[in-house]
């Protein structure tokens, strides 16, 4: 069986987010990509206050400078396709009220007939907390864990009631009501976050960071959630970022999913013999407009499916 592949929309200051985003999510659902993706990024301080994860030193890259907001880009998506489930990776939670975003992403997942995937994470800028976090950056796990709580509620019957430290609902009526229970996935690395994901979440959003690490790590997921009980699935959703080149990378320090298209197809191979449920590709760091971007998308796409992968 082929491993399912998503697309990343285009978000970034050289798309036209109204006229871009629905062209490329058509074009991408007719190729044959099961599910389109988006990514969050509030802001570009200038001058950096912190390095690109908390890495001290670790410029921000350049194509941060203007990301458009993702509930907004899968907004319009939805309304151009019909079959393509809309993701998030990932939606920093923390950055919004838990009770908005559960009824935001339960009227998108009614309004498309029941393909949204609530991807979320913590986030690591300090900039984007104090800009728009709905606590300080140190309870950024805290909120992650009551926004879980409060969507599995005002996604439930009626009437939704909850009492947290951010959001309190006595008994209401809340509604839409989303088409189907939404999936809720969490980006993260080990130790708590991972307990939180194995207890209370549907799956989990990896990066690429080369086959064997990522083996390592989801062999340890896998581990802990025998070892908690947990006896549902988890769905696993890798993001790669492709940067392809014309002529193979032949340096020592290349890395995963980087060069010609014959390297990034062993790379695709080499990570879905994995056992994963999909693969998010992301091309619009490298693509200089929408049409760059459906061009090559259709020729990973082919290429990938014509490898088996």
């Amino acid at each position: 069986m082929t491993i399912r592949l998503g697309l990343g929309l285009p978000q970034m200051r050289q798309y036209s987010p109204g006229q871009d985003v629905p062209d490329v999510a058509r074009t991408a659902e007719r190729i044959g990509y099961d599910s389109l993706w988006v990514f969050e990024r509030t802001l570009f301080p200038e001058p950096a206050t912190q390095g690109l994860y908390g890495v001290e030193g670790l410029p921000w890259p350049d194509h941060y400078r203007n990301v458009a907001d993702p509930l907004v880009t899968l907004t319009l998506a939805a309304a151009a396709t019909e079959r393509a489930e809309l993701g998030s990776s990932v939606l920093v939670a923390p950055l919004h009220l838990p009770f908005q975003l559960a009824r935001t992403l339960a009227t998108l997942d009614a309004a498309s007939g029941g393909r949204v995937i609530a991807g979320f994470g913590t986030g690591w800028s300090l900039d984007e907390y104090a800009a728009s976090g709905v606590r300080p950056f140190e309870e950024r796990g805290a909120v992650l864990d009551e926004t879980i709580e409060v969507c599995r509620a005002v996604w439930g019957p009626d009437p939704v009631v909850h009492d947290g430290p951010i959001s309190k609902i006595a008994s209401a009526v809340v509604g839409p009501k989303p088409a189907r229970p939404i999936p809720i996935l969490l980006a993260g690395g080990n130790g708590r976050a991972w307990r939180r994901l194995v207890d209370h979440a549907d799956g989990w959003l990896p990066a690429g960071m080369g086959a064997e690490r990522l083996a390592a790590q989801w062999g340890r997921l896998r581990e802990m959630a025998e070892e908690r009980g947990r006896t549902q699935p988890i769905r696993t959703v890798l993001r790669v970022n492709l940067e392809p080149r014309a002529k193979p990378y032949d340096g020592a320090d290349r890395r995963p999913f980087q060069g010609d298209m014959e390297q990034i197809l062993e790379d695709l191979a080499e990570h879905a013999a994995l056992g994963l449920d999909e693969m998010l590709v992301d091309l619009q760091t490298t693509s200089r407009d929408a049409q760059e971007l459906k061009d090559v998308a259709a020729e990973v796409f082919e290429r990938a499916r014509a490898a088996g992968i």
